[in-house]
């Protein structure tokens, strides 16, 4: 979130109860800080943050933002850190300490979803992504996994969903419903810029439900683009990507080209 749309609801937002992280009591933070919970900001943790600032994560209206109290503890500062080589240290803080524990704690609900396996069930690298049968990026997301899908490294597991399109739902269910659904899927792939998969009403009615609970799986998780993609980093932390991951983010999803 930016600076100035960040500010505009802080400062719009109805005084409300505070809500403390459950390990720290209000009254242990400095003025500022109990200042911005009374406008609706939840902490979830601090961090010691350079230039002698205290950093701190937080949540407000769902979306997670980064703070960070001078060392006066007079003067908060809301928005993103950035480092000299332009690393971006507020995303890093909340990746650590919010979204981090957040997706670890749905791992087991990601293995227990509706997905179709592509690729080698003896793979080593396991990836968790939510597509939609009509996203262009979900396809290209594909095509730059296909060296390693081959290579027998990585096993995407395509959570479908359908959101994006009148006919995606229906075309999620239809690969879904099935008799082999890894065979649908691959068929939708070869066909995608032909349409797709064709809808069989038989298999929407088989699986339809499926899919809807997909769809509330990814909304409960807090994604709202497709694909988004979920891995295990090689520290073993879970680690999400949404959008089409850049070269250097798919090297560190699946590792070294093939």
């Amino acid at each position: 979130m930016n600076l100035p749309s960040l500010h505009h609801v802080l400062h719009s937002a109805l005084l409300s109860t505070i809500v403390v992280a459950a390990s720290v009591q209000a009254q242990d933070y400095p003025a500022a800080i109990q200042k911005l919970e009374q406008q609706g900001v939840e902490v979830i943790d601090s961090f010691k943050a350079p230039g002698g600032m205290t950093g701190y994560v937080g949540k407000m209206r769902g979306r997670s933002l980064a703070f960070y109290l001078t060392p006066d503890g007079d003067h908060v500062i809301v928005g993103t850190l950035m480092d000299k080589d332009g690393n971006n240290l507020s995303q890093a803080s909340i990746q650590d300490l919010v979204m981090g524990p957040k997706f670890e704690n749905a791992w087991p609900q990601l293995e227990g979803s509706h997905w179709v396996r592509d690729g080698d069930k003896n793979a080593d690298i396991i990836i968790y992504t939510f597509t939609d049968p009509n996203c262009p990026y979900c396809h290209r997301f594909r095509q730059q996994a296909e060296p390693w899908i081959n290579a027998g490294k990585v096993q995407l597991r395509h959570i479908l969903v359908g959101i994006l399109a009148e006919d995606s739902l229906t075309k999620a269910a239809t690969i879904l419903g099935s008799k082999n659904p890894e065979v649908a899927l691959a068929e939708h792939q070869n066909s995608y810029e032909q349409g797709g998969i064709a809808v069989d009403r038989e298999r929407v009615s088989a699986a339809h439900l499926e899919v809807k609970a997909n769809n509330r799986l990814m909304q409960e998780l807090g994604l709202q683009a497709t694909p988004s993609t979920l891995y295990r980093d090689e520290n073993g932390s879970v680690t999400m990507v949404q959008g089409l991951p850049n070269p250097q983010a798919l090297k560190r999803m699946m590792g070294p080209h093939p």
